[in-house]
């Protein structure tokens, strides 16, 4: 069976969630960092659920990971800059530990006109 799929590179992904909403994002630093392959996104993902953390600790690497997608809209990069020495620090727990779950963004750009509607594979590789 051939099946025609919308493939977008996680470098790609990860620059138009960036420019979009102005966020440090890494796709495959997520969720312990993700192995080079395929995920699938989806703007209408029935079973999406939201992460419920409005807070977790400002630590890289830390155990708690992921958001809810208003805490990650309502938050600046700046907003956490002060509990971290240098700007790589911040950055990197905004990539690994302070993101939304990727449907959600996905459901938010096709509402904002940004994104068609459908499923997206995000292919990760380096």
């Amino acid at each position: 069976m051939i099946k025609e799929v919308k493939q977008i590179t996680v470098h790609d992904w990860d620059s138009f969630v960036e420019k979009t909403y102005g966020k440090p994002y890494s796709f495959q630093q997520q969720n312990g960092c993700k192995d080079r392959g395929i995920e699938v996104i989806n703007t209408h993902d029935e079973y999406a659920e939201d992460f419920e953390a409005t807070e977790i600790p400002f630590e890289i690497n830390g155990e708690e990971m992921g958001v809810s997608f208003q805490t990650w809209l309502n938050t600046n990069p700046e907003d956490t800059a002060k509990h971290f020495n240098q700007s790589w620090g911040n950055n990197l727990f905004w990539e690994r530990n302070f993101y939304p779950e990727a449907n959600m963004i996905a459901k938010d750009l096709f509402e904002k006109g940004l994104l068609p509607k459908g499923e997206y594979q995000i292919e990760i590789d380096w």
